[in-house]
Parts: structure tokens; sequence; C-alpha cells
């Protein structure tokens, strides 16, 4: 009855409009759901509406529970119907057929092509591979050789040997590359290799001879040479602190008592209910500066990198007391920000106690004393016998800094307040201090002329900004040997006069134009 036909039809239609649809397009491929067979494909000359009529009246002998089973169970459906491997894709324009290929590494790429030319690819033994300099191609260098696919030209005979030359190019650039990598690696090993003997030999040197013996070898030949290659890290605290000595003559006692009172002065500022009671107090400048919040600040600003310093870390609690200790011993000084960063290499090679004997006798030297009490006439003396010898060795350089105004204020005060450990890696900057402690402070302006002389090139093309901002902030790249190279290439002698010579005489000059600028004596 054509009722009955016509519910089914609509049924069939809302549920498996897509199976349908297929069946239109591919009947031959897809049987019938359900347990019937499937039905003959229609000829092409047949109605699209006739064909659904047919359709129509195959599902109409299914029962309702089949019908429901294949409606709302779907999924146990595909799992009991085997997945047709034969079945072709399907694409906007059309049938394709199924992708079989899998993709292909470079490897079967590279064997294939070489098959079709001609040339079998057999693997070389592993005897003959180098252990260190075994190079493999790029996952994606070899696909240059592969063929295009079918919808495309083909390529000519010509582009096919381009390509095989291209393809030749990178693989043997490549392998150079690696092999040059690989002798870098090498070289930077057998210096290294070579730096740890020199070390561990120096080592028993400066522990069994030079050390039982300091006041009578200190100033020999033999030791200033060792002295000048580095200082051996398990002997670098106890060098140090014998170059730099006591004169303030401080006891580990001592110390403990200015601790002491730097803790209760920090208890007593954190008390302290607002910053406006603190100004109210009449403290000093240095007293302001020896507060907890400024010390915490640069603390936390010390060597970042190394997280030693900051809160939490195994350091941090040992260079607030050091810092704090030397605000109470020294009111005069108080704390001046680039301390930290002398406290933290000393305490990295020296006890406490002995840490801050150290670093309380090396800012009384008068270098290190003039910069941090910001004493203008003293810095400009040292600006200006810096200066001196900067135009005697780098002339070149002198006069383009001179043609943009660049005074040596802009990049030596930051690098003598840290003494170059906030400029230089660490380690470079330990060898710096192991030959400051020898030399004193001739040679923190030394090393100012080494780094200038070698990036003489590079600053020769920078304009006032580039310079500044170039050293100011050095390359991570900076090695050893090439700074102290340029560094022994410095000359500290104009007109037969050293550094100690001619900052004197600009120390009297001073005091002469002192002199003749004062007034004179009321009759």
């Amino acid at each position: 009855p054509a009722a009955p036909l016509g519910f089914t039809d609509v049924n069939l239609n809302s549920r498996n409009t897509y199976e349908v649809s297929r069946r239109r397009s591919a009947p031959e491929h897809l049987p019938h759901g359900g347990t019937a067979p499937a039905e003959p494909a229609p000829p092409p000359q047949e109605p699209a509406e006739r064909a659904r009529h047919r359709v129509g009246i195959a599902g109409a002998g299914s029962s309702f529970a089949d019908f429901f089973t294949r409606n709302f169970f779907t999924k146990r459906t595909k799992e009991l119907k085997p997945a047709v491997q034969s079945a072709p894709g399907w694409k906007l324009f059309g049938k394709v057929p199924p992708r079989e290929n899998l993709p292909k590494d470079s490897k079967i790429i590279q064997q294939e092509y070489e098959a079709r030319t001609g040339r079998m690819y057999k693997p070389p033994p592993l005897s003959a591979r180098r252990k260190n300099i075994e190079f493999e191609p790029l996952s994606t260098t070899a696909l240059i050789l592969e063929d295009r696919p079918a919808n495309l030209p083909a390529k000519s005979v010509e582009e096919a040997l381009r390509h095989r030359q291209e393809y030749d190019e990178m693989v043997a650039e490549a392998k150079k590359r690696e092999i040059k990598e690989a002798h870098k690696r090498k070289k930077i090993m057998r210096e290294r290799f070579k730096q740890e003997e020199n070390i561990a030999s120096a080592m028993v040197i400066w522990v069994n001879e030079i050390l039982p013996n300091w006041e009578g070898m200190r100033a020999t030949r033999r030791v200033r040479e060792l002295w000048w290659q580095g200082l051996p890290p398990s002997v670098r605290g106890k060098v140090w602190s014998l170059a730099v000595g006591n004169e303030l003559n401080i006891t580990p006692e001592l110390y403990e008592i200015f601790l002491s009172r730097a803790k209760e002065r920090w208890k007593s500022f954190s008390e302290t209910s607002s910053e406006n009671e603190i100004e109210d107090a009449g403290a000093s400048v240095a007293d302001r500066e020896a507060s907890l919040e400024l010390i915490k600040l640069d603390i936390s600003r010390t060597f970042p990198s190394l997280y030693i310093f900051q809160k939490g870390g195994p350091y941090h609690d040992l260079l607030h007391s050091v810092l704090g200790a030397y605000t109470c011993y020294r009111p005069d000084v108080g704390y001046v920000q680039g301390m930290s960063f002398i406290a933290a290499v000393l305490i990295l090679n020296l006890e406490e106690a002995d840490a801050f004997i150290a670093f309380a006798n090396l800012l009384n030297k008068p270098c290190q004393l003039a910069f941090f009490r910001v004493d203008h006439s003293m810095m400009l003396k040292y600006f200006a016998a810096f200066e001196v010898f900067f135009e005697e060795n780098l002339p070149k350089l002198f006069l383009h800094f001179k043609s943009y105004s660049l005074t040596p204020d802009i990049y030596l005060i930051d690098w003598i307040f840290t003494l170059y450990s906030k400029s230089l890696p660490l380690d470079l900057a330990c060898r710096v201090w192991d030959v400051f402690c020898r030399d004193g402070e001739e040679f923190l302006f030394r090393t100012g002329l080494g780094i200038l002389r070698l990036y003489e090139d590079i600053l020769l093309q920078m304009d006032f900004i580039h310079i500044a901002q170039f050293l100011t902030k050095l390359p991570e790249d900076i090695t050893s040997e090439k700074l102290f190279n340029c560094i022994a290439a410095i000359q500290m002698q104009n007109s037969n006069k050293k550094w100690a010579q001619v900052f004197a005489s600009l120390m009297k000059d001073n005091k002469e134009g002192e002199k003749n600028h004062s007034p004179a004596p009321k009759s």
C-alpha cells in the first residue's frame, strides 16, 4: 500500500540519509544494513525517485527492533562491521584511490633513488666510521631527490641533475659544519684538560712552597708569573687575604659585635611604623642607606643568574650579614650600591669572618674609598690619569671618544665600583681580582684599557649611545685568554712615568692650583 511505503520511506530517509546518499553514488560497494542481502544497483537510466522507492520496499521487511537497534546502537554496529580496506576515498570533485603509500624517511628515499639510478646503497662498515665525526643528513634533506606527485609535471633530466647537485652540496656543507664543530669541541676539551693540569700543578707549588714562605717569595719573579696565570681556586681566598692584608686589625670577635649591632638596627627599622618616622628621626644619609630594605633590594640583584644570593638561597643571609656589619663598622661610608658584588665574590672564596675582614680592608684602599665616598675631586684625578694612558695606548679610539665627548666616568664608575665582578663573567672577574691583589689599583685601570683594546675595532664604528650601551653590558663570550693578551699589551708608562708617578703629579698640580685660586689673607 502507498501509505506504509511512504511511512517507511520517510523513516529510512531521516535515519539513514548519509547511507542512502552513499548508495546513490556507489551502491555496488556498500551492502544493505542488517542481514538483508544487498540490492543490485539500478541501471543508469532508472530515475532517482524509482530507485528510492526500491530502497523503501527493501527496508519495509525489517522489524522495529532492527530499526531501533541500527539507529541507537551505531557504535556496536560499527565495531561488528569489519573495516573495508578497499573502499575508495572521497573528494569534492570525485573519487580518488585510497592512499596506500606510508611516509618514508630520508634513508628509504635515498636508497630508492640510488637503486633507480643503478647505484646500490651500501652502508659503510662500523670500523670505517669516525667515532666523533659521524654524520647523517637531516630528515628533509633528501626530499629534493624525490619525484613529483603524479598530478604535477615530471622533472626534466636537467632539473633532476641540478637537484642531485644541490643535494650533494647540502650534504657536503653539513659534513663540513659537523667536522668543524667536532674539532672545536675537541679543542675546548683539550684546553680545559690542560688548564686543569696547570691548576693542579700550580696548587701544589702554592701550598707547599709559596704560602709557607709568603713574605719572602711574594715579590719574586716566579711567583708573579704564577700569579698572572691565575690563582688555583683552592688557594685563591687565602692569597687574597694575605695580599689585601689587615691594616685595620679587625678580628672575628669584632665582626660579631658589629653584626649584633646591625641586627638590632634592622629590628628597630622593622618596628618603625612608616618611612616618614625614619626621616623624622634625624638619621644621616649613611644610616638611611644602611636600612634593611636598601640592602635587601641590592642583594636580590647580585649575581641573579646564580640564584644563591637571592632570598631563600644558601648565601643570602651571609651576604646580608656582612653588608649590615660593615654599615655599622663604617657609618661614614655606609652602604653604597655595588658593595654587594664585592662582598659576594669574597664570600664565595672565604669564610664569613674572613670575608668581612678582607671586605673592610679592601674598601679602605685609597681608590675604593674615594669612589664609595663619592669624593668627586679624587675621582676626577683617577679619570685624568686613566685618560693619559688611554691616549698613550689607544690614540685613535681616544680621539673617537673625544669627538663624541664620551668621558671615562660613563663606563669606568660601574667597573671600579664592582671591581669588574658585574661586567665580566665571574671566573674572568676572579682572575682580574687575582692580579689586582698583586698590583693594586693600577691594574683596575689597566684592565679597563685592555677591554677597550679588545673591542677597539667595534667601538670605532659606534656612536655615543651605542658605545655607552656596549661598555655598560659587555659581551658574554669574552674569554680570559683574549682579554689578558690585550691587558698585557697595555703599557702603563707615559714619558718614562708610571701610573703612581702620573697620579702623584696630577695631585700635585691640583694642590698648586688650589693655592693659586685661594683668596688672599686679609691685612
